[in-house]
């Protein structure tokens, strides 16, 4: 599939799709015309890469990811090593603490929010 059609697949830009590629995260062949074309699986390593980047990984870390999930088959990837679990392990608990911040950030906009309603003088209707 062409860039334009992986990108409406995904909702991903075109740009976005390049700079995927440019990082190793992706790759595509050329037709003779040299145009990209991707593979069907383009589109569930791209919506991995999305997530990954959602959870605030970097793209050199999402390189070192990309290898060990599994594949669009469902069939478990053999690159993982015991360091590079250890990472996301420590990745996992860097998004745990940032949950934890966000939950607390919120509780107190709540209550915040609690106290000042109780301020405001209800409306006459």
């Amino acid at each position: 599939m062409r860039i334009g059609e992986l990108a409406a697949r995904t909702g991903v830009s075109e740009r976005s799709l390049r700079y995927y590629e440019e990082q190793g995260l992706l790759s595509s062949a050329r037709t003779p015309g040299g145009h990209r074309d991707y593979s069907h699986i383009a589109v569930d390593r791209v919506i991995h890469i999305q997530e990954l980047y959602a959870a605030g990984l970097t793209s050199k870390k999402i390189g070192q990811i990309l290898p060990c999930m599994r594949d669009a088959d469902g069939r478990a990837n053999e690159n993982a090593t015991p360091e590079l679990v250890d990472e996301l392990r420590t990745e996992r608990e860097r998004i745990d603490r940032t949950i934890a911040d966000l939950i607390r950030s919120r509780d107190v906009l709540d209550d915040v929010i609690a106290r000042a309603s109780e301020d405001i003088p209800a409306a006459a209707g």
